[in-house]
């Protein structure tokens, strides 16, 4: 059993608790973990992945409902083929494209003020 893992290891590589990780069997997020002889979870690198795209989807501000279609189609087939959910993915995407930006623009303000050694001054908090 090469590239398996624990579900104490699965949980550090993924940053999922091992409590979450066993809630997202009992709803089906995740696909049900293969047991050893002794009942003991073990987990593949596959489901490794499966974890890395629902951490990255929960960041996107995506419920576990809406990740569920995206989560059986990223196994089974090409989004392309679903015009809904690829609308779905390509509307996620844009608002994520508008918060960098939002997020460039402050990193921006702060590097600026870094390099001329000023401070924030009154301006946030003009009366």
């Amino acid at each position: 059993m090469s590239d398996t893992f624990t579900i104490k290891e699965i949980s550090k590589l993924s940053g999922l608790s091992e409590d979450t990780i066993r809630y997202y069997e009992k709803i089906q997020l995740l696909p049900p973990a293969k047991r050893k002889d002794n009942g003991h979870r073990f987990y593949s690198s596959t489901d490794k992945d499966i974890m890395s795209l629902i951490t990255c989807m929960k960041k996107t501000g995506m419920s576990l409902n809406e990740m569920k279609p995206f989560l059986l189609l990223s196994q089974e087939g090409d989004i392309q083929l679903d015009p809904d959910l690829y609308n779905l993915l390509q509307t996620d995407k844009e608002k994520i494209e508008v918060q960098i930006k939002g997020m460039q623009i402050i990193l921006e303000f702060i590097n600026n003020k870094l390099k001329k050694g000023e401070g924030f001054g009154k301006t946030f908090y003009a009366e």
